[in-house]
């Protein structure tokens, strides 16, 4: 079960939603440096902060990036994702005119995929065995 920090409320609930995202670069290139990255996590805290949500672990490799968000059920995955490789994309390029050089063509930064995954929580089958032992009114 999540720790109490991690609970989160909203007007009309409460939550714990943990996503894990990993975003690839544009034709697997190898481009980012370590500073590439720490701008990177900057920009998407400010993304996340715009969505109201929290961007609880960053990091990446050359070629690609793992976020950990902490988000609200308001939010729409899908939009928190595409505002994040969006922005993300057009800054880094245009504070980094090097990184344009890769994609003189493509104009882009990212893949135009993603993974997403849920994390947290108790085990499936926990929660498989909890709901099957609900004492349903006959």
């Amino acid at each position: 079960m999540a720790d109490y920090e991690d609970i989160r409320t909203g007007r009309h609930c409460v939550f714990v939603l943990h996503a894990h995202l990993v975003f690839v670069t544009k034709f697997r290139h190898r481009v980012f440096t370590g500073s590439h990255l720490e701008r990177m996590e900057q920009i998407m805290r400010d993304v996340c902060a715009d969505f109201e949500t929290e961007l609880a672990e960053f990091n990446g490799e050359s070629n690609h990036v793992h976020l950990l968000v902490n988000f609200p059920p308001k939010i729409a995955l899908s939009k928190l994702v595409n505002s994040l490789k969006g922005v993300s994309s057009r800054r880094m390029r245009q504070e980094f005119p090097e990184l344009a050089r890769h994609y003189y063509r493509a104009n882009k930064l990212w893949s135009g995929s993603y993974f997403a995954g849920s994390v947290g929580g108790a085990p499936l089958s926990v929660l498989r065995r909890y709901i099957e032992q609900q004492n349903r009114p006959s």
